[in-house]
Parts: C-alpha cells; structure tokens; sequence
C-alpha cells in the first residue's frame, strides 16, 4: 500500500474536525500494513498552511468545521512540518514538473468537460500517479471519483 493524501487527509489528521475519526482510522490501517511514509507534494504543503489559515478565518466568522484560534493553527502547521522534517510518518516528495503537467492536462482533457473536475482534484490525483502510489485518500468526494476512475484504491 502505497498511499497518496490529499490535504483534507492531513487537515483531519493534524486537527479535530468532522473526518478526523476516519483519518485517523485509516492512518492505522496504513501503519498495520507497513505502509511507507505519506508523500507530501509542494502542493499539499502550500494547501495545507492555507487550509489552517481559513480555518481560522472560518472560525472567526462563525462557519461550520474546524474551529481553530490563529495560535493553534500556528502550532499545527508547524507539527505539520516537524513530521515531514522528522521524515517518518511524512515525507517530502518531487516530482518531474514536465511529468506532473503532461498527466494533469492528459486527465483534464478526458475528464473536466464531462464531469467538472477542480484544479485541485486534478492536481493531487496526477501526483498520486505520477508518484506512483497505488492509494488515494481524500475527503473530497470529486477528487476520490477522479481517483478511481484512473485506478488507485480510494477511501
């Protein structure tokens, strides 16, 4: 098992919020599998500060979800990057841009016109392929869809 997370993984992970039971779970379905290092793109870790960031927003504005203060999102982001650092649970992957564009604009065209695909979804589904992993897991319900259309197991 070699799994893909899309950042709404990591966000459910690293704070509570209404998937965090199921990240959880499935964070210790890949540790009882051996499952290597979660891969962490530019992409996810640039997504994954603004995340926090409007989670704070969200939360001083009184919208449902995760309800953080700007201190604690704060400490999150940077557990966040300590776990990648630290390179166990968390890995920092690269990729080929040159590949990470061919695969985005080969599902863009097939897929978007006829399903309405986000940037977003595309993106972290051609890292997954490109990277190779064999798992994709996302709270998305879009971006899960596109996944298994192209192949790698879903949450």
């Amino acid at each position: 098992m070699n799994v893909y997370a899309a950042t709404n993984f990591f966000t459910a992970l690293f704070c509570s919020g209404p998937n965090t039971g199921e990240a959880l779970r499935l964070d210790a379905v890949a540790d009882l599998e051996g499952a290597p290092a979660y891969p962490v793109t530019m992409i996810c870790r640039l997504e994954f500060v603004n995340a926090l960031q409007q989670s704070v927003y969200s939360t001083r504005h009184g919208v449902p979800g995760i309800h953080i203060t700007q201190e604690h999102a704060m400490a999150v982001e940077a557990m966040f990057f300590d776990e990648l650092s630290a390179g166990k649970t968390l890995c920092d992957a690269t990729m080929s841009e040159r590949l990470l564009e061919r695969r985005f604009q080969d599902l863009s065209h097939r897929h978007t016109a006829k399903e309405g695909f986000r940037t977003y979804d595309i993106l972290h589904v051609s890292s997954a392929l490109v990277l190779g992993c064999d798992t994709f897991w996302s709270f998305d319900a879009k971006a899960r869809k596109l996944a298994e259309q192209e192949g790698p197991a879903v949450n």
